[in-house]
């Protein structure tokens, strides 16, 4: 998993991306850019919220990371004038945990629950009256002696975000009356992303190099603004500080991104398949061998993208490279290649 913490590439958010993150991000629905269905059906559910003086509907979105769930919880905060408690799945361990965030909370406030499909199931039926009722029950005592002691509660909105919709059980996914699944965005709302985030820290731009980084941004903001600020070091280091398409160029080949997104990984994973495998079809416990990943890694991290892009197909006799994959590698296929795809 060395690797995987190091890559320029990868969407989840590294510990020491936090003040990046906080700088970049919008404050509202209008400067965020993309996802305009989200957005559109956020906008009515928040205005007949505060039309009613109520709490909005519990929101539930989910999506791959680094698309804007944890931005879009702060947006609603902010847009309902209430305010947000952050927390996820895995620091919520017993009962108190969450009891105690949540008797803090103020009437129609937010809170916030990342990776919520990796709460326990005893977290999860405390959340069940809490987010129906507005109540918290408290089990006092054990054995035949103990008894339940109900708390009433503000009447708060619960935002749970998670990239693995499917872990969440049915009960706790029916409670949200806002679902919303977030896509991969257009390279075009990428290019809007990386203008406003170039005006925000003062980076010296040509468009011919916005464009060119955000081809290789895999259509996910927080890599987009990861590359811009990679590439503002190299032209502040290696160039008077402009960044042209030339420098952006040069700074990306140095990152290891080629014009698709690919990194070393990527390219290493497909090279495998392609030749020491004839191409595939192969066993993904084979690649991972071949490669020295870990299979859950490659699956859950490294084959998504691939596929996405056109690179890699599943197969019931295991993964294949594409047509695609030879010709951005490079390779010709082989005729036995040619006659499987």
């Amino acid at each position: 998993m060395a690797a995987l913490e190091t890559r320029i590439v990868d969407p989840q958010a590294a510990a020491n991306e936090q003040r990046l993150d906080l700088t970049l991000r919008p404050t509202s629905l209008g400067e965020f850019v993309g996802q305009q269905r989200v957005k559109d059906n956020l906008e009515i559910a928040m205005t007949a919220a505060r039309q009613r003086s109520e709490p909005i509907e519990h929101v539930l979105l989910y999506g791959p990371p680094g698309l804007g769930k944890t931005t879009l919880a702060h947006i609603i905060a902010r847009e309902m004038g209430v305010n947000i408690r952050i927390t996820s799945g895995p620091a919520l361990e017993r009962g108190g945990d969450l009891a105690a965030i949540l008797t803090n909370l103020g009437d129609r406030d937010i809170l916030f629950i990342d990776e919520i499909h990796r709460l326990n199931k005893t977290i999860e039926e405390i959340l069940y009256p809490a987010m129906e009722e507005y109540a918290l029950d408290l089990v006092i005592g054990k054995g035949p002696s103990a008894r339940t002691l109900r708390l009433d509660l503000p009447k708060i909105t619960i935002v749970g975000a998670t990239t693995k919709v499917s872990l969440l059980s049915g009960p706790l996914r029916d409670r949200f009356g806002n679902v919303f699944h977030l896509n991969f965005y257009h390279e075009g709302e990428i290019r809007e992303i990386l203008e406003r985030s170039a005006k925000i820290l003062a980076v010296d731009v040509e468009p011919a190099a916005l464009t060119a980084i955000a081809g290789r941004a895999r259509k996910t903001p927080r890599i987009a603004n990861r590359l811009l600020k990679r590439v503002r070091d190299f032209a502040q280091v290696k160039a008077s500080g402009r960044v042209t398409p030339d420098i952006s160029q040069q700074a990306l080949e140095l990152l290891g991104v080629d014009g698709c997104g690919l990194d070393d990984i990527d390219r290493r994973i497909l090279s495998t398949i392609i030749e020491k495998f004839n191409g595939g079809p192969v066993g993904l416990n084979t690649i991972a061998a071949a490669t020295g990943e870990e299979m859950a890694t490659i699956e859950d991290v490294y084959e998504p993208f691939l596929m996405q892009c056109g690179f890699l197909q599943r197969t019931g006799q295991g993964r294949l490279a594409t047509p695609h994959a030879y010709e951005h590698l490079n390779i010709k296929p082989p005729k036995s290649q040619k006659k499987l795809l």
